[in-house]
């Protein structure tokens, strides 16, 4: 599995769908890399195990909170779920661009 590469990310929030286009770097079990979208940029880190990217970021719009992100790459596709803070979980998809 190689997560490398820009993604078009979609995560449906209870404020509506947010898409973000993330960039991604792997080195073994950790990755590094960007999101971009209409509440800004943010450098992101997180682990790679198997499969599968964790990572978290922390935002200030609409309020402050921890967003918790798992996500599964298979091939050109990414699936997973977003922790948003005391509001629940959110799905997530994305595909390579």
């Amino acid at each position: 599995m190689s997560a490398d590469g820009s993604w078009k990310i979609t995560i449906n929030t209870p404020m509506g769908a947010q898409e973000v286009t993330a960039t991604i770097t792997t080195s073994g079990d950790t990755f590094t890399g960007k999101t971009e979208g209409k509440m800004g940029s943010q450098e992101v880190s997180g682990k790679v195990a198997g499969d599968t990217l964790t990572w978290s970021a922390n935002i200030t719009s609409p309020m402050p909170m921890t967003l918790e992100f798992t996500a599964t790459v298979a091939g050109d596709a990414m699936t997973g779920t977003v922790k948003l803070g005391a509001f629940g979980n959110a799905p997530l998809s994305g595909v390579r661009v």
